[in-house]
């Protein structure tokens, strides 16, 4: 079976148009997903759009949305429409994103995420199978017996969760098609496979039909330490930078003494201490970075440990040669 690897982009400061030839590039070289994230730079759906009408075969993912500045009944027709857009090829990712982002940005309280994407994933498939909406979807909407009048090209469109606490991922395996555990120690992956399992069996599924798909960081350097510091600035501002979860989520698996101070210096606006302060333990857990032939080893090692399909960051920042040149060096086999 071909190796299934897919591509996402980081959420800040890249060029529109250069992202849109790297998918091209990646269509054409096999690569199984390209996702366009969404924080608070570009919107993701005009983009992906754009993109499928310029590529074949490529699916395209949102990497990811959140499930509060949009309501569920607008996430469906965005689903319903993209995927017609693209034939088919449309991956839906969501997750809770945090209260400083939903609050902050968007003016919404951040109450109840874990119910609020439970309930979300229930009303995008009740739509998507053409069905009507009833008051026993969800105690969180006053919802009346609306639906899509336009047949959606799929009765299902893949759901994928960006998940890191237990309830959520049992939840993942209930309901959705794919889990994104990002940052999550790949040899500790089982324990996550475990949480799918226990969801999957609550409603019937086999847990083999979720797809685990992390977004995975992977630098290939000549110079093996160059990879390793660009790694450490990136590890250092989730842990401090991105809300409680990711540091959280390491403590509980044993990280607590690496993190901690990462945590505090990021927070005292140390950056450059804080990045400094990545141990090589965490480099090892949770990224892949050193010279290209350890890189493609490490990520055959990723595969084996559960990991189904990749989904890697591509190094948009650097110009379109560096881009390039990922995109074939990590091309799936």
């Amino acid at each position: 079976m071909k190796e299934r690897t897919g591509l996402v982009v980081f959420w800040k400061n890249y060029d529109r148009k250069a992202v849109l030839r790297c998918a091209q590039e990646a269509d054409e070289l096999g690569y199984d997903s390209f996702w366009i994230p969404e924080g608070w730079a570009y919107e993701a759906f005009s983009l992906l759009a754009e993109i499928a009408v310029h590529t074949k075969n490529i699916k395209l993912g949102t990497g990811i949305v959140n499930v509060f500045s949009r309501s569920p009944g607008l996430m469906a027709m965005h689903a319903a429409t993209l995927d017609e857009i693209s034939e088919g090829r449309f991956l839906l990712g969501l997750g809770t994103s945090g209260a400083k982002v939903i609050e902050g940005l968007h003016g919404i309280p951040y109450e109840k995420p874990l119910t609020r994407l439970r309930g979300y994933i229930k009303i995008v498939q009740t739509l998507l199978r053409g069905e009507r909406l009833t008051h026993a979807e969800v105690d969180m909407w006053d919802l009346r017996h609306f639906k899509l009048e336009m047949s959606p090209v799929r009765d299902r469109v893949p759901i994928y969760c960006a998940c890191l606490n237990d309830k959520a991922v049992r939840m993942v395996g209930e309901l959705a098609d794919g889990w994104m555990p990002t940052f999550w120690p790949y040899e500790q992956l089982e324990k996550g496979k475990a949480l799918l399992a226990e969801g999957a069996a609550r409603s019937g599924r086999d847990v083999d039909e979720i797809t685990t798909a992390p977004f995975t960081t992977v630098i290939p350097m000549p110079d093996p330490e160059l990879s390793y510091s660009t790694a450490r600035g990136l590890i250092s501002f989730y842990i401090g930078g991105m809300g409680v979860y990711y540091h959280a989520m390491l403590s509980r698996m044993g990280f607590a003494d690496s993190v901690d101070p990462v945590r505090d210096l990021y927070v005292a606006n140390k950056r450059d201490e804080a990045a400094a302060a990545v141990s090589a333990e965490l480099l090892d857990a949770l990224v892949i970075a050193g010279d290209p032939e350890f890189c493609r080893e490490r990520l055959g090692q990723w595969r084996a440990a559960g990991v189904e399909m990749p989904i890697l960051g591509l190094p948009t920042d650097h110009g379109p040669e560096l881009s390039s040149m990922f995109l074939n060096l990590m091309a799936p086999a």
